[in-house]
């Protein structure tokens, strides 16, 4: 299983390379490198030696958090670690004093649905149109821990 740490600089190229290929609408490396630069920001790699596998972010606000972006790298998929980001990024919410994770995921992404609630996300509503590039709603899904 992959080492799950902090994001560093370094790995900023791989994560745009992972978010290029997971999204239609991807982050950049600029956008990656202002998130590291914000203090409410948090966001964790999987790791294995050099190799980034995948990656989750939120940005945190007084005790709630959102979860911006959860992303696994095609040949690493099915393998656990989005479950672990995930529990990580919770737990480091967690103890950071956020009580309530949210989210917003494309409708049509059953994978993901599964491991928000796996990991204990209801659906509160959708958001019309949400995804404007390929006119898809989105759940919006809470956690209250």
């Amino acid at each position: 299983m992959p080492q799950i740490r902090k994001m560093q600089k370094e790995d900023i190229p791989q994560m745009a390379e992972i978010a290029a290929a997971s999204f239609t609408d991807p982050w950049t490396e600029k956008g990656f490198t202002e998130a590291l630069q914000m203090e409410s920001a948090c966001f964790l790699v999987a790791v294995e030696g050099e190799n980034v596998m995948g990656y989750c972010g939120c940005y945190m606000a007084a005790d709630e958090a959102e979860i911006v972006n959860v992303a696994v790298r095609d040949d690493c998929r099915k393998q656990g670690i989005a479950d672990k980001l995930l529990m990580e990024l919770t737990a480091y919410g967690n103890e950071h004093g956020v009580s309530r994770f949210y989210l917003e995921v494309r409708v049509s992404n059953e994978a993901a649905i599964h491991l928000y609630e796996k990991h204990g996300f209801i659906r509160q509503g959708v958001r019309k149109d949400f995804y404007k590039d390929i006119h898809e709603d989105a759940y919006v899904m809470n956690h209250i821990m």
